[in-house]
C-alpha cells in the first residue's frame, strides 16, 4: 500500500512539474517579484497538500505566530525535500541559499531563477562565504528574508552534523532575527527513498532570536541548542549524543 501511495504521489509530482512549466512560470516571469513568489509558490503548497493526501501524512505546525512581519533570517535543519517546499509557504518573500547545480534543473531551476536565491559554489568554500554574506545582505535590505539550511545537507533522523555559521554571520551583520525551525519531516519523505511513510510530520517554529550586538559565536549555539532540544522532543527515532556528533564532525 505504501508503494502504491507513493506511485500516485510521484505521478501528480511529476504533472505538476510539467503544468507549473506551462503557467506558472510563463506567467510569473512577467509579474514583479512579491507576486512572482505568491504565483510560484502555487507549486509548493500544491505539492505539500498532495503529498499529505497521497501518503497519508499529517503535519503539525507549532509557533505561526512567532513569524515576525520584517524581514529575517530563517533557520531550519535539513532532512528532505518536502521542507524545503513547506518553508517556502510560511513567509514571503523569502529567497533560499541553495547549491547552484540546482538552476541547471529544467522547469524547477528556471522557477528558481525568478526567486532571487543565493546559489553557491560549494567546491569554492571561501567565495561561497562571502557569496552568502554579500548577497544575504543584500537581499535583506531589499526586504526579502533568507532561507538556510545550516548543515549543507540532507541529514537521516537520528543523526547530527555540525551547523555552518554563515546563516549566523549573516543575521549579525545585517542585525536582523534569526527564526530558528525544527522538523521531523525526513521521519516520513526519506530523501533516499521512493517509499513514504504515513504519519505526522511535527514543525516547530521558535521565537525570533535577537542577533544586535552579539557574538556570532554565541548566537550559533543558541540556534543550535534550540534546535536540537526540539528535535529530541519531536522525533521519534532517538538523537545521538552531542558529544558524539561533535566528534563525528571534526
Amino acid at each position: 500500500m505504501k508503494a502504491l501511495r507513493s506511485l500516485l504521489f510521484y505521478t501528480g509530482y511529476l504533472m505538476a512539474i510539467l503544468v507549473s512549466a506551462v503557467t506558472l512560470v510563463p506567467l510569473a516571469f512577467f509579474l514583479p517579484l512579491n507576486a512572482r513568489f505568491r504565483v510560484l509558490n502555487l507549486y509548493n503548497h500544491f505539492i505539500v497538500v498532495w503529498f499529505s493526501l497521497c501518503c497519508g501524512v499529517r503535519y503539525r505546525v507549532e509557533g505561526r505566530d512567532h513569524i515576525p512581519d520584517a524581514p529575517c533570517v530563517l533557520l531550519s535543519n535539513h532532512q528532505s525535500e518536502w521542507e524545503t517546499l513547506f518553508l517556502q509557504t510560511i513567509k514571503s518573500p523569502m529567497c533560499t541559499v541553495l547549491k547552484q547545480e540546482l538552476l541547471k534543473i529544467p522547469v524547477f531551476g528556471w522557477a528558481l531563477r525568478m526567486l532571487s536565491p543565493i546559489p553557491l559554489d560549494r567546491s569554492k568554500p571561501s567565495r561561497a562565504l562571502r557569496m552568502v554574506l554579500s548577497e544575504g545582505a543584500a537581499r535583506l535590505a531589499s526586504g526579502l528574508s533568507v532561507l538556510l539550511f545550516p548543515e549543507g545537507t540532507r541529514v537521516p533522523p537520528g543523526e547530527r552534523r555540525r551547523f555552518n555559521k554563515s546563516g549566523i554571520h549573516m543575521a549579525c551583520r545585517a542585525g536582523v532575527p534569526i527564526l530558528p525551525v525544527a522538523h521531523n519531516a525526513g521521519e516520513h519523505w526519506p530523501s533516499k527513498s521512493f517509499i513514504k511513510t504515513p504519519g505526522q510530520i511535527n514543525v516547530v517554529i521558535g521565537e525570533p532570536i535577537a542577533t544586535k550586538d552579539r557574538r556570532p559565536d554565541e548566537v550559533a549555539r543558541e540556534v543550535e541548542q534550540w534546535i536540537e532540544e526540539q528535535l529530541s522532543r519531536i522525533s521519534s527515532v532517538p538523537r545521538p549524543a552531542v558529544e558524539e556528533a561533535s566528534a563525528s564532525a571534526l
